[in-house]
């Protein structure tokens, strides 16, 4: 591969992966979002707190799916169930970045919170100032290396600085 085409391959590598990064940092603020409400509605006498008793009777995704209360869920059940989730998903994704407040995300909205320069020192593992094919590829095929963190052992986390 010639050096030319190892770099557009390297540059259109980062703008998928800075996507990818946008989207890990917007389904982290969307977990936390989710999991003060999933708390909320097993807390349901609201002292902060969640007894036994009031795990035991949460509702279930299937009954909150089984619209009809038939027992069954229907392909339509399922359906709607699936686009609900989506634009729930949508709504908080807005309220996230619309910086403008006109309830719409432009280009620049979803693109102001990349840093390029961030993107690619999360893939440079080593610190060398260079990413290696094995460093992308270690990023890009799913083992989550780098310096990502999380569970995956980034130095952030105390990790292994690869």
């Amino acid at each position: 591969m010639t050096m030319k085409k190892q770099v557009s391959a390297l540059v259109i590598a980062a703008l998928l992966a800075s996507t990818a990064g946008m989207a890990f940092a917007q389904d982290a603020d969307s977990r936390a979002e989710r999991r003060a409400q999933a708390f909320a509605e097993l807390d349901t006498n609201g002292d902060g707190s969640v007894s036994a008793e009031e795990f035991a009777t949460r509702p279930n995704r299937f009954a909150r799916a089984d619209t009809n209360g038939d027992g069954v869920l229907s392909a339509e059940e399922i359906v709607a169930a699936g686009q609900q989730r989506a634009a729930d998903r949508a709504d908080r994704m807005i309220a996230r970045l619309d910086a403008n407040g006109d309830g719409a995300l432009s280009e620049d909205e979803l693109t102001a919170r990349r840093d390029p320069a961030r993107m690619f020192d999360r893939l440079d593992a080593n610190d060398d100032g260079v990413v290696s094919a094995e460093e992308f590829a270690e990023l890009r095929m799913g083992d989550h290396g780098g310096k990502r963190g999380g569970f995956w052992g980034g130095k952030r986390h105390g990790g292994d600085n690869r």
